[in-house]
């Protein structure tokens, strides 16, 4: 005679994917706040770059040259906008998850162009996006179908 397996314990039930990823989901919210962050501090890299151009001093000579005041306004309207999106995303809003993709990653570029004036700074931001991305595009919330 075969053994009942008991309802709480559904054979599998460990690598289920029925339901939303408790971790993505954490994640999206967590890349939500981590957007606004970014954008905070992208307004205020954009304010101290147009306000006093002479702030960043460039490490070397690097290919991509603009003036710093063209890289604040850059900052501080990519800053705008993630702040704008990460709230979004804390609402919940799908066209906020598309747009912070996108916006992200153009994030990414833009502060691998920046590398020469905050090296270290850069790199945090470009990992900081790598997260967010994956955040965004790993969690479907209540939008995934289920089959069964």
């Amino acid at each position: 005679m075969a053994q009942a397996t008991p309802p709480s314990r559904a054979p599998n039930s460990r690598y289920a994917t029925d339901g939303p990823n408790p971790w993505a989901a954490s994640g999206t919210v967590f890349a939500g706040v981590l957007m606004l962050v970014e954008g905070v501090l992208g307004i205020l890299k954009g304010i101290v770059g147009i306000a006093n151009d002479d702030v960043y001093a460039r490490v070397g000579d690097y290919t991509f040259k603009f003036d710093v005041t063209a890289w604040g306004w850059i900052h501080l309207v990519l800053g705008i906008v993630l702040v704008v999106v990460g709230a979004g995303i804390l609402k919940g809003a799908e066209w906020a998850r598309i747009t912070g993709v996108v916006i992200v990653a153009l994030d990414i570029i833009l502060n691998f162009l920046w590398l020469p004036y905050t090296p270290l700074w850069g790199l945090i931001s470009i990992a900081i996006g790598v997260f967010i991305i994956w955040a965004l595009c790993t969690d479907r919330g209540t939008s995934r179908s289920t089959t069964s």
